[in-house]
């Protein structure tokens, strides 16, 4: 029998929601959206684990390290050290962010409620879901070239086809992405956690493969990229901005994945043995394959598709090629895809559930990606190239997002101090529709960004967008909603 009114339970620090009609007949309310039960939060700190080396092991990680060497004027020993630092930086948003996911079991459109308002949640929620339809498209088509030189390695007519067949290649990789993410967490759990050794196993294969090709002591030895005579400072800072970018999307909706943890040990313990190692080691194999590359095949190469690609052995490309697109896949259905099924979702629960958000945001991201596609088709004839595209994004939407992450940590552990209304969040009688401090602490730094891009002025805080924003919004939102928050919500009653 149902709830005449909606009840939490506490079982262990973690709150379980028994939804009754004041929840269960809300129009911001549907099952997928709904909170997770405890016995629902599986997740150990291995899945967790998992899931990051999953997310983590991808083709645009690998590219990091020449990223930075290349467009931020760093060494390579510099850059390797920076992505370090980025990924410790970047844990603290991590962690903090995954807490409220963890305690209440709700996902990342959910929580926004909280400072953004029931309905104003969807304007972050937007911003965070184009971003990701953006990095599927991305990813997407890496993923269909290591199709297509997947099938050419096994089938002599399908190189035939050419770019074609990269086209036809996006088309099955992108329908894998959407059929993994309608199955639910629990396939996107089993994909991450069948995926993790494997690509540590294909990541030190590659590194076999190259060491004897390259010395390591001329590669750190090599000189940065800068004018003579410039000192590192900025151009570190430039770089660990975009490098704490890089994740600055998943530090935002962690609540995503955390609302099937087990515990708060579980997520933090898992995030931290995931993510910096993953990318550091990772972004390292790029550097040494990347330099190692002219040897191996006779032309400088950054990309590891196109360099596995040139391995005159069938059965290792195919091989290779199979094991690049499970990696692809792990990285894209759980980075690019949940997030914006559930910010779709948020907009109009009752009208759109899981499977229609993941339509949604397969055609978003195909629509994005149909300039590049149609260029491999021969259709249109265009300079753009992809990796200048996802490079910029790396700087330019960390300004946008940094100020979304402060306005979080601020509103869940200083302002409500860890205290929300569970079945509040899924109501529109206890949170506001709008909340004003919200978008204040996140319009002032957007505006400054703004600025600084179309004038010169204060150039610095685009730069370091994602630091510059998080830090203003989380202190802005405070001086806003500090002292105008509701009293803390009753205690949920602890279970039996």
């Amino acid at each position: 029998m149902p709830y005449n009114r909606s009840e939490v339970i506490v079982r262990d620090g973690l709150h379980e929601l028994h939804a009754g009609p004041d929840v269960l007949d809300s129009p911001r309310y549907n099952h997928d959206m709904a909170p997770t039960q405890v016995a629902e939060r599986s997740w150990n700190k291995w899945h967790i684990a998992a899931l990051w080396v999953g997310m983590a092991i991808c083709v645009p990680t690998y590219t990091l390290g020449g990223v930075l060497t290349a467009y931020f004027g760093l060494s390579v020993g510099e850059a390797l050290a920076t992505i370090l630092l980025a990924n410790l930086i970047v844990l603290i948003p991590l962690t903090l962010n995954a807490f409220p996911g963890t305690k209440y079991g709700i996902p990342f459109p959910v929580l926004l409620r909280s400072s953004f308002g029931i309905l104003g949640s969807n304007v972050p929620c937007l911003i965070r879901a184009v971003v990701a339809c953006g990095w599927f498209g991305i990813q997407t088509m890496f993923g269909g070239l290591a199709i297509h030189l997947f099938l050419g390695s096994l089938f002599e007519g399908w190189k035939a086809l050419g770019s074609t067949g990269e086209v036809i290649g996006f088309m099955v990789f992108w329908t894998a992405n959407l059929w993994v993410v309608i199955r639910g967490a629990e396939s996107i759990k089993w994909l991450e956690t069948l995926s993790a050794p494997l690509l540590l196993l294909v990541g030190v294969g590659l590194l076999m493969w190259a060491m004897p090709h390259v010395s390591m002591t001329e590669l750190l030895s090599q000189p940065a990229k800068r004018p003579e005579g410039e000192g590192v400072t900025k151009y570190f800072l430039a770089g660990l901005t975009a490098m704490v970018g890089f994740w600055a999307t998943l530090s935002l909706n962690i609540p995503d994945f955390s609302r099937y943890a087990r515990s708060q040990k579980d997520q933090i313990i898992g995030q931290v043995i995931g993510l910096p190692v993953t990318m550091f080691l990772f972004a390292s194999l790029g550097v040494v394959m990347t330099a190692a590359s002219a040897a191996l095949v006779g032309e400088t190469l950054s990309d590891p598709v196109s360099l596995i690609g040139h391995i005159q052995s069938p059965v290792w490309v195919a091989l290779a090629m199979a094991l690049i697109v499970v990696a692809t896949l792990s990285t894209n259905t759980a980075a690019n895809i949940v997030s914006p099924t559930n910010d779709f979702q948020n907009l109009a629960p009752r009208l759109i559930n899981r499977t229609r958000a993941v339509l949604i945001t397969g055609l978003v991201g195909l629509a994005l990606m149909a300039h590049e596609l149609l260029k491999k088709l021969g259709w249109i004839v265009s300079n753009v190239s992809l990796e200048s595209v996802y490079s910029n994004w790396l700087l330019g939407y960390s300004s946008l997002l940094g100020p979304i992450a402060g306005i979080m940590v601020v509103d869940y552990f200083i302002v409500k101090k860890q205290q929300l209304d569970l079945a509040g969040l899924y109501r529109d009688d206890y949170y506001p529709a709008y909340n004003v401090a919200g978008f204040v602490a996140f319009g002032i730094p957007v505006v400054l960004t703004l600025v600084a891009l179309t004038t010169g002025v204060m150039t610095w805080f685009y730069d370091y967008g994602w630091f510059t924003g998080s830090a203003l919004g989380g202190v802005i939102y405070f001086a806003c909603a500090g002292q105008r928050h509701r009293s803390p919500v009753p205690l949920a009653r602890p279970s039996l």
